[in-house]
């Protein structure tokens, strides 16, 4: 007769989760304990890093990554980094110990008291199965629901006396089902909203994070080039959905309604797929469009949808919907697409310490074209965007919602993914403390990837803020005197630090080749 357990681990397999990303606990040994041999178990040294490696192996794998998190106390320290999951829709299935059942109404010890609420609203839907037997169907629906449009993370909290239940012989049987989504506008929708993009005398595209999600980027290509328009990223971007050496890309939306409204002033229809209208950041007030203009929104998220600035939504698929427009429109004109032409930097090779545009430009040298960006270094973006080279699918992760200790662990999670693409980490020397013992997990399990430590001595990104705030001299922005190079090696990742300008090439050329982790300190100026 199947156990709790055995049933549980067949749903797993049938969907492609037998890599468990966890920390553990009391409450999670019968769990973790009892792997089968076809699955794995990676280890982070705290929840952040659990839930940030499995964050980067959904994004980069485009399927549900697994989590197993201790009760309540590992759920809490895991939540800043649900935060950016959730906004990133990540397919996470987090699962977490619970006390078993006859001690849960005392609150014994490690009980994972209101288990439903504790991780709201950060998660899709939170569950604790009613009985041992509906564990499995529990496990099933975790995973369709976590890779229901719009994707998110789900939580099941299960009590650990549960998994050595036996199952009785009517037990439902969860483990074949599927769940399949589509959904398009009608052809009469399609044939509107291509009338309107023929008719537009200067129409915009504005692409975000579900587009390149949903590996639909050649079709927003295809789009731009048939309506001939130009072509934005959506503000505060965590994906990168358009190739940044094409003609058309104009390069990242500012985060304000001044700023969004200002950039697309010359425009008469604007075209929103994959974002919402618009994730502001800085309050600087102003029109939500440019006078004249109207907004299209394709989203397949009904939040997003609901709760937008303006313009018409359709909730939809957005590769499907896309196709049906480009099927509606002109051939996309043929010939090679130039590079994407860019100023001459002034800076030397000298110069010290390294301006972070040197770094990238550097990059754009010696990295391979397939390689991943995994960036935290919030003080750099601009300078990054305006000087990076990125033209393939799933090139880019960022924090989505903007919370740090992202980075390091989720380049884990998207090497895992990705082990036929070199992945570089771009992280600030502020960032890069919050979820340093990811460095351990990459040693542990010799994963090549490279972390670029962009070392300036402070909180950059809040200098420019405080000073739009009009605050003079805000204490605690001070980080000096952190030796990367030395909590590297003691978690037993090789480091360097570049110690002149004219050495930056040489050593990140050598850092391209390394078979296993690698970390480079970058002394870098403030933007």
């Amino acid at each position: 007769m199947q156990t709790v357990l055995s049933a549980t681990f067949e749903v797993l397999r049938h969907n492609g989760l037998t890599t468990v990303f966890g920390n553990p606990g009391s409450n999670e040994l019968p769990f973790i304990g009892n792997l089968p041999s076809d699955f794995s178990y990676v280890l982070g040294l705290n929840e952040g890093v659990v839930v940030g490696i499995a964050d980067g192996f959904a994004l980069a794998s485009n399927g549900p990554a697994l989590v197993n998190l201790h009760s309540a106390a590992g759920t809490g320290n895991a939540m800043g980094a649900l935060t950016n999951a959730w906004y990133a829709h990540s397919p996470l299935v987090v699962t977490a110990g619970q006390q078993v059942r006859a001690h849960m109404g005392g609150e014994a010890m490690l009980s994972n008291v209101h288990a439903t609420t504790l991780p709201q609203p950060l998660v899709k839907v939170a569950m604790e199965p009613s009985a041992p037997a509906d564990v499995p169907r529990s496990m099933a629906q975790a995973i369709h629901t976590a890779m229901a449009y719009p994707r998110g993370p789900v939580y099941v909290s299960v009590p650990y006396d549960d998994w050595e239940q036996d199952l009785g012989a009517d037990a439902p049987p969860v483990t074949d089902r599927r769940v399949r989504q589509g959904g398009c506008p009608s052809p009469a929708d399609l044939d509107r909203i291509a009338e309107l993009l023929r008719s537009s005398e200067r129409p915009a595209l504005i692409v975000g994070g579900d587009v390149d999600a949903t590996q639909a980027n050649d079709l927003a290509v295809r789009l731009a080039d048939a309506a001939s328009m130009s072509v934005w990223i959506a503000p505060s971007p965590y994906r990168c959905p358009f190739p940044t050496r094409h003609p058309r890309f104009q390069g990242v939306l500012p985060a304000s309604m001044l700023g969004v409204a200002t950039a697309l002033a010359d425009h008469d229809l604007i075209l929103v797929v994959g974002a919402p209208v618009f994730r502001y950041h800085q309050y600087e007030p102003g029109p939500i469009l440019p006078d004249g203009a109207s907004l299209i929104h394709l989203t397949s998220d009904p939040g997003e949808a609901a709760r937008a600035w303006a313009g018409e939504a359709y909730i939809t698929d957005i590769p499907a919907t896309l196709a049906g427009l480009v099927e509606r429109l002109p051939e996309a004109p043929a010939g090679e697409i130039p590079p994407r032409l860019r100023g001459a930097r002034q800076e030397s090779a000298d110069s010290w310490p390294v301006p972070p545009g040197r770094v990238f430009d550097t990059l754009n040298q010696v990295a391979p074209e397939s390689a991943i960006y995994v960036t935290e270094s919030t003080s750099t973006t601009g300078v990054f965007w305006e000087t990076i080279d990125i033209s393939g699918q799933g090139s880019f992760y960022f924090p989505a919602a903007g919370g740090l200790g992202f980075g390091m662990p989720a380049a884990l999670g998207v090497q895992l993914a990705r082990p036929e693409r070199k992945v570089v980490a771009l992280i600030g020397d502020g960032s890069a403390n919050f979820n340093i013992p990811a460095l351990w997990t990459a040693a542990r399990y010799r994963i090549p990837v490279t972390y670029l430590i962009l070392q300036n001595d402070t909180y950059g990104a809040l200098r420019p803020f405080a000073e739009s705030m009009g605050i003079q001299n805000p204490p605690g922005l001070d980080i000096s005197g952190i030796d990367f190079c030395a909590i590297a090696s003691g978690y037993g990742v090789p480091a360097e630090r570049v110690e002149s300008g004219s050495q930056l090439t040489d050593v990140l050329k050598r850092a391209m080749d390394s078979a296993g982790p690698r970390l480079i300190v970058i002394p870098t100026s403030i933007t």
